[in-house]
C-alpha cells in the first residue's frame, strides 16, 4: 500500500533548500509536487486543498535546527499533517458493555465484509480474549451464509445458524439470546450488501441497527475504489450512526488515497486495514504509523508487535541456544526461518515496515520474492534428515534427486546452499553478539533523525 504515493513524495520533499526558515518561497515548488502526488493517489480533493493549506500554515516560519536540513524539516511538518488527516491516535473497539456486545459490519457486496467478521472474529480471541459468536443476516445470498460458516470453523469462533426466509432482525435478535445463554463475549453481525446504495438497502440496515443497538458499526469499504471509497462511506454515514470504517483490500492498493479520504470526509476513524486474504491479515489502524510507512520511514513498532505475535519464541530460544553454543545453523534452521518469515506476510510484508527501504524494497522483491522464498522451502523439504543436517554431505548425485524431488534445476540447489552457508556465518556473528533478539531491539533505533526523513536508509545497500 502507498508505493506510488511513497515514491513521489520522498523524491519532492528533500528538494528543499534554503538556510534558517521554512519560507512560502522555498515550499512552494515542494507543496505543488505534494499536491499533484495526493491527487494521483486518488485522494479526495477537499482532502487535498485541506492538507495543503495545513502544511503551508505549520511551515511556513518553522526554524531549521542546525543539525536538520530543510527537507527534513518539512518531511516533520508532513508527517504531522498526514497524521491530523488519519485521525492522530489508533482508536480501538468500545466493547464495555454488559455481555454480549454487538458488532455491526454494513457495505456494499464485494467489499470484503463476510472475510472481515472472520478477520475480526480471530483479532478479538487472540488478542482480547473475548468469546466470540458470528452470524449473517444477509437472507439474498445463502453462498454468504455457507461461506460464513466455513470460516468460523476456521477461526474457532462459534457461528449461529441462519437461513434466506427468516426475518434480519429476528436472525439478530435469536443471535443476541443464544450469545446471552452461552455467555459469549461479542456477537459479530454479518449484513446484506448491495451493487449500490440503496433505499431498501439502508431501510433494512437502519431497521437492524434500531433493533440490536450494536456498540459498534462498522463500515467495510474496499481501499482500490479510492476516493469512491470515502463518498460511499459518507452515504453509509449519513444513514446509519457509523462508529468506524474497516479498509479491505490495502495489500493490492499502490495508492492509498482511501486512507487519506475516509476520516476526513466522515469524520469516522478507520479502525482496522486489511491486508490479505487470510484471517489472521487484519491490521490496527495507527495513523502514525502509516504516515511514517507512506514516507518511506517505514512502521518498525507494528514490525515488532507482529514478531511477538507471530513468532513462535519456543523456535527462536532453542535456536539462539545453538547458536550460542557453537552448534551450526543447519538447514532445517533455515527452512523454520523461512516459515516464520511466511507468517508475518512474507518479504513484501517485511520489507513495507523496514524504515528507508523505499524504492528498495521494490528493487529487493524482484531479486528475492515469496514465490522463490516457497522454492527454497520445497528444496529443502525434497532433502532427507540427513541432508538437512549434514548440508556438506550433498554431493552432484544427491543434488540432482533433490532437484528432481522438488521441481527445480541443479543451480537452484547450489544457490540455496550458497545462501544456507552466508546465512550460517551471520548466525555464528549474532551468536557472539548476543543473540538475535538483539537485532530486533536494535532496529527502533535505526530511525534517522526527526523520525526517518531524509538521510540515507539505514541499511546502507541492500
Amino acid at each position: 500500500m502507498f508505493e506510488n504515493l511513497t515514491d513521489r513524495l520522498s523524491g519532492s520533499l528533500r528538494k528543499i533548500s534554503g538556510q534558517a526558515k521554512l519560507t512560502d518561497d522555498n515550499i512552494k515548488d515542494t507543496l505543488r509536487e505534494v499536491r499533484k502526488a495526493l491527487l494521483e493517489a486518488d485522494v479526495a480533493l477537499p482532502v487535498v486543498k485541506d492538507f495543503i493549506e495545513g502544511v503551508r500554515r505549520r511551515a511556513v516560519g518553522t526554524e531549521v535546527k542546525r543539525s536538520l536540513t530543510p527537507g527534513q524539516v518539512f518531511v516533520k511538518v508532513v508527517q504531522d499533517e498526514l497524521v491530523r488527516v488519519m485521525g492522530s491516535a489508533n482508536e480501538d473497539l468500545n466493547l464495555s458493555v454488559q455481555p454480549p456486545a454487538v458488532i455491526m459490519m454494513a457495505g456494499l457486496q464485494g467489499a470484503g465484509k463476510t472475510t472481515t467478521v472472520a478477520k475480526l472474529a480471530r483479532h478479538l480471541q487472540e488478542r482480547k480474549k473475548k468469546s466470540v459468536m458470528v452470524v449473517s443476516a444477509d437472507i439474498y445470498r445463502p453462498a454468504a451464509i455457507r461461506q460464513l460458516e466455513t470460516l468460523a470453523s476456521d477461526v474457532g469462533a462459534t457461528f449461529f445458524p441462519s437461513s434466506t426466509d427468516q426475518d434480519p432482525v429476528a436472525i439478530a435478535e435469536g443471535a443476541m439470546d443464544a450469545a446471552r445463554k452461552k455467555h459469549i463475549d461479542v456477537v459479530i453481525l454479518d449484513t446484506a450488501g448491495r451493487l449500490h446504495v440503496d433505499e431498501q438497502m439502508m431501510g433494512e440496515i437502519g431497521r437492524l441497527q434500531q433493533a440490536v443497538k450494536p456498540i459498534e458499526t462498522l463500515f467495510v469499504v474496499d481501499s482500490m475504489t479510492g476516493q469512491d471509497a470515502a463518498n460511499t462511506a459518507k452515504a453509509f454515514n449519513d444513514a446509519l450512526q457509523l462508529t468506524g470504517v474497516v479498509l479491505t483490500k490495502t495489500d493490492g492498493d499502490a495508492r492509498g488515497g482511501a486512507a487519506l479520504s475516509v476520516r476526513h470526509i466522515t469524520g469516522k476513524p478507520i479502525k482496522f486495514l486489511g491486508v490479505g486474504e487470510k484471517t489472521e491479515a487484519l491490521e490496527s489502524f495507527h495513523p502514525d504509523r502509516v504516515a511514517s510507512r507512506i514516507l518511506g520511514m517505514g512502521d518498525v513498532l507494528s514490525l515488532i508487535e507482529e514478531a511477538e505475535r507471530k513468532l513462535d519464541k519456543k523456535k527462536a530460544d532453542k535456536l539462539t541456544k545453538k547458536i550460542k553454543k557453537g552448534k551450526s545453523f543447519d538447514l532445517e534452521d533455515f527452512r523454520d526461518q523461512l516459515q516464520q518469515m511466511k507468517s508475518m506476510g512474507g518479504i513484501g510484508g517485511l520489507l513495507d515496515k523496514l524504515p528507508g527501504m523505499g524504492q528498495m524494497a521494490q528493487m529487493a522483491q524482484q531479486q528475492v520474492n515469496d514465490k522463490s522464498v516457497g522454492q527454497l522451502e520445497a528444496i529443502i523439504c525434497s532433502m532427507t534428515p540427513k541432508e538437512r543436517r549434514y548440508p556438506d554431505v550433498i554431493n552432484n548425485s544427491r543434488k540432482r534427486r533433490i532437484a528432481a524431488g522438488s521441481g527445480t534445476q541443479i543451480q537452484d540447489v547450489n544457490r540455496l546452499l550458497k545462501q544456507h552457508k552466508q546465512m550460517s556465518k551471520m548466525m555464528k556473528k549474532l551468536g557472539k553478539k548476543g543473540g538475535m533478539a538483539n537485532m530486533m531491539r536494535g532496529m527502533q533505533g535505526m530511525m534517522p533523525p526527526g523520525g526517518g526523513g531524509g538521510g540515507k536508509p539505514p541499511f546502507g545497500r541492500m
